[in-house]
């Protein structure tokens, strides 16, 4: 019986999650499976894969053959280098203690990699928060200066229809003295 370790689709239309599995090739992709080993979800950032480390390093080593997107999971998730290490001590190229640091030492480097992604990605979001911010600030500031400059002409209208208003009054008391003083000046002439 062909044995590969496949995924196996779940989750909703355009928002897919997988389960790595060991399944018979001539299985449908979502049919009867051997066992489940993992999951993958290509959703987040990074990919959120969980693997049962051991049990798909068994299947590994009895012959079990991965699709394409299977080997690069199972290659970031240091599988298939475990196998490659195991294939070492059983060829005596090295001892089971050298497979292991150098599988350690290997993880390590992989551990800082995936953690400096996830850093760099926190900080290119929290920079394009600030940015947004700056430019919301000045957004608010072009607009508060655009509303004092409108308050300012208003304000001035007002005291230019109170200084209009208080000069027709002042010219109409003028008038009104004239006409007084044009009425005492003809009254004085007829007297």
């Amino acid at each position: 019986m062909p044995v590969k370790i496949r995924l196996k689709r779940q989750g909703k239309k355009r928002y897919p999650y997988y389960h790595i599995v060991v399944a018979d090739s001539r299985a449908p992709r979502d049919g009867k499976l051997i066992e489940r080993v993992g999951t993958y979800n290509p959703n987040t950032n990074p990919a959120t894969i969980d693997i049962n480390f051991e049990s798909a390093l068994n299947w590994l080593q009895k012959g079990a053959q991965p699709t394409d997107t299977c080997r690069a999971i199972l290659s970031y998730r240091g599988v298939l280098y475990k196998k490659h290490l195991m294939e070492g001590v059983k060829k005596g190229a090295f001892n089971e203690e050298e497979a292991e640091k150098r599988f350690e030492t290997w993880m390590k480097e992989k551990e800082a990699k995936i953690q400096a992604k996830i850093d760099k990605l926190s900080q290119s979001k929290n920079d394009a928060m600030k940015e947004r911010l700056e430019r919301e600030a000045k957004v608010n500031e072009a607009r508060a200066a655009e509303i004092a400059k409108q308050n300012a002409v208003k304000a001035a209208e007002t005291e230019g229809k109170q200084g209009e208003a208080a000069a027709e009054e002042a010219a109409e008391e003028t008038t009104a003295e004239e006409g007084e003083a044009t009425q005492e000046n003809e009254e004085t002439k007829a007297e």
